[in-house]
């Protein structure tokens, strides 16, 4: 049975004592360590540390995709992990976007079918489809690439129809794991400022990891990470 708690119309994403710990070898390795935070709608929040620090594990916790060893996550209200397998996936695909390192588009797809998969998933008709498609490779300035496969895409554009397809089904937030991490800079700039433009024009929420400068200068929440529990917790006008 699934359960909702929260009052607040602005938190949509909430963590209780959040854990995460591995075996290696005899070893206990704590990923995450007690973790509390909240993120409101409409943040542009990354979440920053040194490698191993936990930066991945806290975002496939939040987002569902890892099961922690103790604590809770809550989406919207919505305990995650009370959720069965099948109603997991369905509320995952309704209410968090995902943009991951390695991308994870499909080859055989063109980018406006790539964008257009997650809402045909969802049951959305072709109109729909076609619509939503046409209005975000606008806004992500390929509407000249929309039949091309990925294999002919620079890195940049890559990403930038990653973070499409993301937000083809309007869900709650956007989990981005290192979006920058493979990017040169004039692509990462790009990136950042059609992220940032969606964010700000659609009051998209973002929720990064990263250890790029380039995110961290333009974020405007850092959540540092060390040895899986949070130091710092700090807001920037930007």
């Amino acid at each position: 049975m699934s359960e909702l708690i929260e009052n607040n119309e602005s938190i949509i994403v909430r963590t209780e004592n959040l854990s995460k710990t591995f075996l290696d070898g005899k070893s206990v390795i704590k990923a995450t360590d007690r973790v509390n935070l909240t993120i409101s709608s409409g943040e542009f929040t990354a979440v920053v540390g040194p490698s191993g620090s936990g930066k991945t594990t806290l975002l496939n916790l939040i987002g569902g995709l890892t099961t922690p060893s103790s604590g809770k996550v809550f989406v919207k209200g919505m305990d995650i992990n009370l959720l069965k397998d099948k109603e997991l996936v369905k509320f995952r695909l309704h209410n968090i976007g995902f943009v991951f390192q390695l991308l994870n588009l499909i080859p055989v797809l063109t980018v406006e079918e790539n964008i257009g998969f997650v809402m045909e998933l969802q049951g959305a008709d072709k109109e729909q489809r076609i619509a939503r498609t046409a209005e975000l490779l606008e806004v992500i300035g390929l509407k000249d690439r929309a039949r091309s496969r990925p294999s002919t895409l620079s890195g940049g554009q890559k990403q930038r129809v990653a973070v499409a397809r993301a937000l083809a089904s309007k869900p709650l937030f956007i989990i981005a794991d290192e979006p920058t991490a493979n990017l040169d800079t004039e692509a990462a700039e790009t990136l950042l400022n059609t992220m940032l433009l969606l964010n700000e024009k659609e009051k998209i929420t973002f929720l990064f990891s990263t250890h790029d400068p380039r995110v961290m200068n333009k974020a405007r929440r850092l959540i540092t990470l060390e040895d899986g529990r949070i130091t710092k917790d700090e807001t920037y006008v930007r």
